[in-house]
């Protein structure tokens, strides 16, 4: 990496808060817009315990990781001189940091940082607007959220081959084809936060394409879930859709909650169903999980299992012990397996989650739990 200019000539740099207190979070925000720097620097710096720098490209960031190495980096994609894809990889080649992708919207934008988690990123947030200086609160409370949980996550690189290859994904085994479908019975309800997307994806593709019908929360700004729930179902047997209002969940099919909108169920005549709506933020989101898991509980009662994945906060906690109360099982995925242990920790603390499993063996516990379902209400998992 050769510097091209020296990092005061080019960055602006927050003041360190004052001597003899905890030493303040290095966050590197690193944008090709002036605007959304001034942005991001105005809303982290305001939270308090934050140092921020910025950096206006590629070139300028690595100069800037090699000066002061950041405890998160907040990624822009689309930038000149060196993109932040590329940066990325080489970050996690070389010295594996915290990256939070800031993305814009639309098909290209999200495809992107949805390549960008799969490389190694643990959150992504939309990029403000451009030409609204007052961010708006919500989005400036996801910011802060998504750089804290960065902060103490567990970064997992994207395994490589000899001579920095990616090792391809293995393919899909079994039959490809449509499973038959029929309104669950049953059903599985997932809440994920940071780290969240990398686990979904390991639970959902090692899953039959009988599986019982599956809801997710999974913590995403508006924009992004849509390409998500395509990346999934291109990678799954089950049929993966983002969720709108009147889908029923069936076996073989998972909903995901459309970012930036709440999901729910119903009983309805032909079955269980979803309502997306929009409203205040739920636990600090919205989706929230908290909402969906007491939705659950009380349209489903001991017919569902939850599960909690790894995230930050307690988002979705309530929810899961109000489902234990109702008969569902629950579960919470090991600290060992999480990138960020608060949301299954906190699940575990208060009594929500009545076992903890390891990622890799969630398919299989959820397939268990299905099996003693159809024959005859068995609670194994």
């Amino acid at each position: 990496m050769n510097p091209v200019h020296g990092p005061a000539a080019q960055s602006e740099s927050s003041r360190p808060g004052p001597p003899g207190r905890k030493p303040p979070m290095k966050v590197l925000v690193v944008d090709d817009s002036a605007l959304v720097r001034e942005v991001m620097k105005t809303v982290l710096s305001r939270e308090g315990g934050m140092d921020v720098v910025v950096a206006p490209d590629g070139l300028i960031a690595e100069q800037e990781i090699q000066a002061r190495r950041p405890d998160v980096i907040v990624l822009d994609l689309e930038m000149p001189r060196m993109d932040g894809l590329t940066l990325l990889r080489r970050i996690m080649e070389t010295d594996p940091i915290p990256v939070v992708i800031c993305s814009g919207l639309g098909t290209k934008g999200s495809r992107a940082a949805l390549e960008a988690l799969a490389e190694g990123a643990v959150e992504v947030v939309a990029k403000p607007r451009v030409g609204v200086r007052e961010f708006l609160q919500e989005s400036a409370t996801m910011l802060i959220d998504s750089v804290r949980a960065a902060a103490i996550a567990r970064v997992r690189t994207k395994p490589r081959a000899v001579g920095g290859a990616p090792v391809p994904a293995p393919p899909r085994a079994g039959d490809h084809g449509p499973a038959p479908r029929r309104a669950a019975t049953r059903l599985v309800a997932i809440a994920a936060s940071t780290g969240g997307p990398q686990a979904l994806e390991t639970i959902l593709t090692a899953l039959p394409a009988g599986a019982p019908g599956i809801v997710i929360v999974q913590h995403m700004p508006a924009g992004f879930t849509a390409a998500f729930a395509e990346r999934l179902n291109a990678a799954c047997r089950l049929e993966v859709k983002e969720a709108a209002s009147g889908d029923l969940v069936m076996d073989g099919r998972v909903l995901l909650a459309p970012g930036g909108r709440h999901l729910s169920l119903r009983r309805t005549p032909a079955g269980c169903e979803v309502l997306v709506e929009d409203g205040p933020l739920v636990s600090r989101h919205r989706p929230s999980a908290n909402l969906l898991f007491h939705s659950v509980a009380r349209s489903m009662g001991a017919n569902a299992l939850g599960i909690i994945l790894s995230g930050i906060g307690d988002d979705g906690v309530d929810g899961l012990l109000e489902m234990r109360i109702a008969g569902a099982v629950t579960l919470a995925q090991s600290q060992a397996s999480c990138a960020v242990f608060g949301m299954p920790g906190e699940a575990i603390a208060r009594g929500a989650a009545e076992q903890t499993v390891e990622l890799a063996d969630i398919p299989a516990a959820l397939l268990r739990w299905s099996a003693g379902a159809e024959q005859g209400g068995s609670r194994a998992a």
